[in-house]
Formats: structure tokens, C-alpha cells, sequence
């Protein structure tokens, strides 16, 4: 089974913090780390180490920094062929800040050299992608991309996260679409996840679910809320770990996993990516999650 993974490529400059500010002021980071981001391209992470076939499909500059976002991924098992490459170009960056429960602060800088055209898609063959997984970060090319999945009959997950823009009209094309509980809230503008939830379920041709952090994930089956609750791990840092979801949501979805197994496998796959700092080194091979996935369960029949 092959995938794509559609969407931003960011280098995430991380400072790790003793606590959240909660005022203006001057701060010290007791540790720094530089390493690739985004949610498009650290679910393709995710999917290479789980062991799926994925290929990035995203921009980035010709700059030091997009030369590091694509040899990060090539190192993973990523293939970056697909991914435009601008002249001249400054590539996408975060500051991130994490602190001593795990929690984050993020601000991101969408580079304005990466130009929003999508002509440069048209020669992609599609056709070889058993699913699309898409972010909502590069709005254009994830409309270009869901439209061209509904035309080849190819199954998409949209990660329905915050966004400056509406991303109602790609919530239409979607399969599965998986909103972050922020990104949930802010389309519907309800304040209750499981009536937001309705909501999306009324939009989407397809089914919708909401992760929600420590607490699991909601989705609807059969017209029904359903729960799975988010395993407890010792939290080191939570950077990534949505991403991470919807990489394992993808593979496991490719895989023919029932609704329930999704849920659970990807729930793991990003619990686990937690207890590691960074949004990728922590992310587990097949074999670690299914040693965790039988360890709780042996502790459930116990």
C-alpha cells in the first residue's frame, strides 16, 4: 500500500522551559533542539517508521533550511520527489516552546516564498495512492489534491486542524476527516465537542472524528458517539503528537484496521511519540506499538 501525504514541511526550532509564560518578560531554555515539522510531513514520518511506502508531497526554499527538512525525510524512508522545490525561496519555520509537563506554545511562519499555485501537481500520477492524507495548512493544494482523490476513487484522511482559513469545503471532500478538539471548535463555532461533532458529521460525505489529547478521541459510527481513551504514558513532550495521529490513522486505515483498531493503533502510535522530546524521535516502529498495545490489554483482562 502506498501514500501521500499532502501538505507543509517546517524546520520546528524547540525550547524547552521550566513552565508556560504567563506574562510578558525575558526567559531562559534549559535545552534547544532544531528538527523537521509539519503536520503533513511528520505524519509521512510516521507512516515511513511504522513501515508504510509514503510519499511528501508539500514545498519548501532552496534554502539551508528546506535542504534540511528534505534530507530529514529521506532519512526517515520518506520519498521527496514529489515535493516543490522554490528558487530563491525561504522555507517555513516554528518556534516552539515546551515545558516541563509536556505542554507546548507554537507560532508559525508560513514562508510567502512558497507560492500558493497548484500546476505543478498536474504531474503527479495519483493513481498510484491507495490513500491521501492532507492538512489543512496548504489550503490550494489540499483542494487540488481531495478533488483529484474524488475523481480516482481514492480514500483521503483531511487532519482538520487550526487554519486562518475556512476549511469547510475541504471537510466536504473528505473520507475522514480528523479534527484537532481547537480546529473542531473553531468551524463549528460550538462550544460542546459531541453537538461540533453533529455538526461536522452534517458536513463531511464521509465520517468525522476529534482527537482530545490526554482524553482519547471521539468519533461517530452509526450515528453514535463513540470514546477511546487516551493511554497514559509519561509525558516528555506532546509536539507533534497529532501529526503522529493522523500518520498512524493513515497507515492503519491502509492496513484494513476496523473503526475501533483505528483509533486505538493511532491513539498509541502518538502516546508513545510523547514520551520522547522533539515531534519525531519518539515515534515508534510497528513492533514497539504492538508490544504496548498487548501490555495494556493483558493489564485490561488483569
Amino acid at each position: 500500500m502506498k501514500i501521500a501525504c499532502v501538505g507543509i514541511a517546517v524546520q520546528d526550532r524547540i525550547y524547552y522551559i521550566e513552565k508556560m509564560f504567563s506574562q510578558s518578560g525575558k526567559y531562559v531554555s534549559h535545552h534547544y533542539k532544531e528538527v523537521g515539522g509539519g503536520p503533513a510531513a511528520t505524519a509521512a514520518v510516521t507512516i515511513a517508521k511504522l513501515g508504510g511506502k509514503v510519499d511528501f508531497i508539500g514545498r519548501v526554499g532552496d534554502d539551508f533550511t528546506g535542504k534540511s527538512l528534505l534530507s530529514e525525510l529521506e532519512t526517515y524512508g520518506v520519498n521527496t520527489k514529489t515535493t516543490k522545490i522554490y528558487k530563491n525561496a525561504k522555507s517555513s519555520q516554528s518556534a516552539i516552546f515546551v515545558d516541563n509537563m509536556g505542554e507546548r506554545l507554537i507560532c508559525n511562519y508560513p514562508s510567502p516564498d512558497l507560492l500558493e499555485n497548484t500546476k505543478w501537481l498536474d504531474s503527479i500520477d495519483f493513481s498510484q495512492y491507495n490513500i491521501i492524507l492532507c492538512d489543512v495548512r496548504w489550503h490550494k493544494g489540499t483542494l487540488y489534491c481531495l478533488k483529484k482523490a474524488q475523481e480516482l476513487n481514492i480514500t483521503t484522511v483531511l487532519d482538520a486542524d487550526i487554519t486562518p482559513q475556512s476549511i469547510i469545503s475541504l471537510v466536504k471532500l473528505a473520507d475522514f476527516a480528523v479534527f484537532s478538539e481547537p480546529g473542531l471548535l473553531k468551524m463549528s463555532k460550538y462550544k460542546n465537542i459531541d453537538t461540533a461533532l453533529d455538526y461536522a458529521n452534517n458536513i463531511c460525505k464521509g465520517n468525522v472524528y476529534v482527537t482530545l489529547g490526554e482524553k482519547g478521541c471521539n468519533w461517530l459510527e452509526n450515528n453514535q458517539i463513540k470514546h477511546h481513551n487516551g493511554f497514559k504514558v509519561q509525558v516528555i513532550d506532546t509536539t507533534g503528537a497529532g501529526d503522529v495521529f493522523h500518520g498512524a490513522f493513515a497507515f492503519a486505515l491502509a492496513n484494513g484496521y476496523s473503526s475501533d483498531k483505528l483509533v486505538e493503533f493511532a491513539s498509541a502510535v502518538a502516546a508513545l511519540k510523547c514520551e520522547a522530546p522533539g515531534g519525531r524521535e519518539g515515534i515508534p516502529n510497528l513492533e514497539q506499538v504492538n508490544i504496548f498495545l498487548e501490555s495494556k490489554n493483558n493489564n485490561l483482562l488483569k
